[in-house]
């Protein structure tokens, strides 16, 4: 039965891989080039930094949640039985979504940043066909999302009641029925996203009211539901991934996670607490109920101690003398939880109120979600797709290219949240073209230091998508 489910999924799960990261790399190179326009290198290109940071953004939230949907996918198929048809419809219409942004981005150059926050998608100097082509392209892939969870949670209800797929049987002390814990994480995350992805398509519904009208919504509620979906969809991402290593992380290592009642009552704490952390986004909105600002700091804080405590010493726990073997995908795997644990840290200093008055519009803010992707949820994603092809091609593994893909990747990826994290402590603000005044006159050399460790970085990913793609054809192939 698994291998017959798994089979059903490999040949467009491979599809889902090959178009992340292919799209991961078009999007990198757009991050390189915003740094070099603030390391004031380029000064002719200053007018297409922001439809850069628009594309990059909202592009590197996007794809990393359908490569680890699509990842859940796979690895669901062992214990439920999802729709093939949904899967297909979601990557169609994800690639069709993808294709409306980037016109509206690329041709009608609309440049309100990923989180179009209102009123910027009404306020710049693009067309409005723009904004149009931009939140018409958000609602596909809203919509397609939202298909692809209800199916998930459909074939989880048809294995599991809701409250055992949860894990609350082993919250009362009951030992039965069974649950993996990967179905437990995997279950409480796309509950959450339903939450994050109902919300944007209220925001947008809001917006398209108001296009072509003298109505104006409300600021505070847009910018509300914006955080609230941005948020719980990233967060949410990590949380998918981490999903697939308890699951797959264990076949290197010959150690295997169970569930228990800690796993269960740590995981559903997290379902209930990171729906609140988004108001860390919102401190500097004073218009904001007060008991929402406390709300904020406090789930910021305690949604981290469960996941921490199952999740990064769980891993550490089942390397210590396991006598693991290490390849690509597995150091990849394992590094990527503990630069979760990074990014984390950098996270809920950024959500303690008194820090956030200081570091909220400066370069701090940027180094603690890209420290959470590039060294966290992008890690965890990579090692996983290079283990599925290796999986279904049955390749060997070529260690030597390994070693150099590694080292650049983390030498040039803690080098490159570095050079934000120094400029965040000196005050350098966010979402600045260029850096011309003397009060911030270091912002072109922070830049010119991440520039340089991106560079590395950037090396690392197309070294790893070579060896990548060599795998991929021959998985390909093998399906053939």
């Amino acid at each position: 039965m698994e291998t017959k489910s798994k089979n059903i999924f490999s040949s467009i799960t491979l599809w889902w891989m090959l178009t992340v990261i292919i799209l991961f790399i078009v999007l990198a190179f757009l991050g390189l080039f915003m740094r070099t326009e603030q390391a004031n290198l380029l000064p002719g290109l200053q007018e297409y930094f922001y439809s850069a940071m628009t594309l990059h953004g909202i592009g590197m939230a996007g794809i990393w949640y359908v490569g680890s949907m699509a990842g859940v996918i796979y690895v669901s198929a062992k214990y439920i039985s999802p729709s093939k048809k949904v899967q297909n419809f979601s990557y169609i219409t994800s690639v069709l979504g993808i294709v409306v942004i980037l016109i509206s981005v690329v041709i009608g150059k609309f440049a309100a940043g990923w989180y179009f926050l209102y009123p910027l998608p009404f306020k710049g100097t693009w067309p409005m066909w723009s904004t149009v082509a931009f939140l018409l392209g958000i609602t596909i892939l809203g919509v397609s999302w939202l298909v692809w969870n209800f199916d998930y949670l459909r074939a989880v209800s048809e294995k599991y009641k809701l409250h055992h797929a949860l894990g609350w049987q082993y919250i009362s002390g009951k030992e039965e029925p069974v649950t993996p814990p990967f179905i437990t994480i995997t279950t409480t995350s796309v509950i959450a996203c339903f939450a994050a992805l109902i919300s944007a398509v209220i925001l947008i519904i809001f917006y398209f009211t108001e296009i072509g009208t003298e109505k104006m919504n409300d600021a505070l509620l847009m910018k509300n539901l914006t955080f609230f979906f941005g948020h719980l969809i990233v967060n949410l991402s990590m949380y998918l991934g981490v999903g697939i290593v308890y699951d797959v992380f264990p076949e290197y290592t010959g150690r295997y996670w169970k569930n228990n009642r800690a796993v269960s009552i740590a995981w559903n704490f997290v379902l209930l607490l990171v729906l609140f952390a988004y108001f860390h986004h919102l401190y500097m909105d004073f218009a904001q109920p007060v008991w929402m600002q406390y709300a904020g700091q406090i789930a910021s804080y305690t949604s981290s101690i469960p996941a921490a405590i199952m999740s990064i010493f769980g891993t550490l726990a089942i390397v210590y003398k396991s006598n693991i073997k290490w390849n690509l995908s597995s150091s990849f795997m394992f590094l990527g939880i503990m630069g979760w644990a990074i990014g984390g840290i950098g996270a809920v200093i950024d959500s303690t109120v008194a820090v956030n008055t200081v570091f909220h519009n400066t370069l701090w803010v940027p180094a603690h979600f890209h420290t959470y992707m590039i060294a966290g949820l992008v890690m965890i994603i990579m090692g996983y797709f290079f283990h599925v092809v290796l999986e279904i091609s049955e390749s060997n593994r070529n260690e030597r290219t390994s070693q150099i893909i590694l080292g650049l990747y983390l030498i040039g990826g803690y080098g490159f949240v570095m050079a934000f994290y120094m400029a965040g402590a000196d005050s350098i603000p966010r979402r600045y073209s260029s850096y011309g005044w003397d009060v911030i006159s270091k912002g072109p050399f922070w830049a010119e230091m991440g520039l340089f460790f991106g560079l590395l970085l950037f090396l690392a990913i197309l070294l790893y998508f070579i060896v990548f793609f060599n795998k991929w054809k021959k998985a390909y192939h093998t399906l053939q």
